[in-house]
């Protein structure tokens, strides 16, 4: 009897299986950022972005490759960022515990619940663009922000949501921000800001919106200090909130009722 590359598939764990593929996205994005970065299309082979050679597929094989390379480019010997790895090892692990969180519930074999996994790593992988980009270039793209709207809605009016409340919570998150641009004629934020936080509310819905936006200026105000203590930010200096944002999103997406239900249990 043959034995075949889905017989070896179906032995696999499910879990490994699913950081394998968050990997692979991982990897994508990467690719995505650095060519949105430079007005490139994403179709075509990858490429070194020193020499301008293209990478073999035995070259770009997500972590692996890099660890074989030892970090530097087969053709011109240049270190390849660290960003490459760390962003495909973090999207991997990310995948798995949307996967154990939602595996964990008693009702995962209900259809609803796979939509619910799909919809879980199409947000995440959104918000690790949005993340990475920001934390580089201080930018917020509409590319991806707007179409990113249409989809987190209607991803969520198939699994249930109310939507009224999607709407109230992006009225929430864009007025949140929109209130600060106007207060400070764009001066603290800009418009970028505006679209995400409507993009946060479509995704969460109310009140997983609030605990959100507390979250990321906790976590903005912490590491604010810890670089100004460290002399490697002034007080006027710019700093990526949109990462600070992505990343809150991606804490309440995954933790956000036990977060809220741990705040309310505190103040009552």
């Amino acid at each position: 009897m043959g034995f075949g590359i889905w017989d070896l598939i179906s032995m696999l764990p499910t879990y490994f299986i699913i950081f394998v593929i968050g990997l692979c996205i991982g990897s994508f994005i990467d690719c995505l950022v650095w060519r949105l970065n430079r007005k490139k299309t994403i179709l075509g082979r990858s490429i070194c972005p020193q020499c301008k050679k293209k990478i073999a597929w035995y070259d770009n094989i997500p972590l692996i490759s890099f660890i074989i390379l030892r970090g530097r480019c087969r053709h011109c010997k240049k270190k390849i960022s660290f960003q490459y790895p760390l962003v495909e090892l973090a999207t991997g692990i990310l995948f798995v515990i949307v996967w154990l969180r939602l595996n964990n519930t008693s009702d995962f074999v209900l259809q609803t619940s796979y939509l619910l996994l799909l919809r879980d790593l199409i947000f995440i992988s959104i918000l690790i663009v949005i993340f990475i980009y920001d934390l580089r270039w201080y930018l917020i793209l509409d590319i991806i922000t707007v179409p990113a709207m249409a989809l987190a809605l209607v991803l969520n009016f198939f699994l249930g949501f109310n939507c009224l409340n999607l709407l109230i919570a992006a009225a929430i998150g864009g007025g949140f921000f929109l209130l600060q641009y106007v207060v400070s004629r764009g001066k603290w934020i800009g418009g970028g800001d505006i679209r995400l936080g409507v993009l946060m509310g479509l995704m969460l819905g109310y009140p997983q919106i609030i605990v959100a936006l507390m979250l990321a200026y906790i976590l903005g105000s912490i590491v604010g200090i810890m670089l100004l203590a460290a002399k490697k930010k002034q007080w006027s200096s710019q700093i990526p909130f949109g990462a600070f944002l992505s990343a809150a999103t991606v804490v309440v997406l995954l933790w956000g009722e036990k977060i809220l239900d741990w705040y309310l249990g505190i103040i009552f």
